[in-house]
């Protein structure tokens, strides 16, 4: 009867432990969009693109590999593999590098912003 009471209690701090870090991950935010919204783009590096959605989101992409010339490029297309851009695999960035032509750049990783880093991205950095 102890050993029931003791896995009893055991599994009840566990599960209370257990909500309790849960509590302190924020909920998931739903960040898809659509490319047709997108209003403008930044490009500070060959490595990282960051777009601007509805006028008013930024999401940051983070390339695979290196795309040349993305960074003075004055335009480029986002093409989406589905309806909405949920994740780095949704998209890939097409661009004309100089003396290479089209240039193909996918996305491994892309998270929306938040309204403080925003904020605090550099200028040259805003879309």
């Amino acid at each position: 009867m102890k050993t029931a009471t003791a896995l009893a209690a055991a599994a009840l701090l566990s599960l209370s432990a257990a909500a309790a870090h849960a509590a302190d991950k924020p909920a998931a935010k739903n960040e898809c969009f659509w490319a047709r919204n997108v209003t403008s783009f930044a490009a500070p590096d060959d490595h990282t693109v960051y777009v601007r959605v509805n006028m008013r989101d930024v999401y940051k992409f983070d390339l695979l590999v290196s795309c040349p010339d993305i960074d003075w490029n004055q335009r480029l297309a986002l093409k989406s593999t589905s309806d909405s851009i949920c994740s780095g695999m949704d998209a890939e960035i097409i661009t004309r590098a100089q003396g290479l032509g089209r240039q193909r750049c996918p996305i491994s990783h892309m998270r929306k912003l938040t309204p403080e880093e925003i904020a605090a991205l550099p200028k040259g950095a805003k879309p």
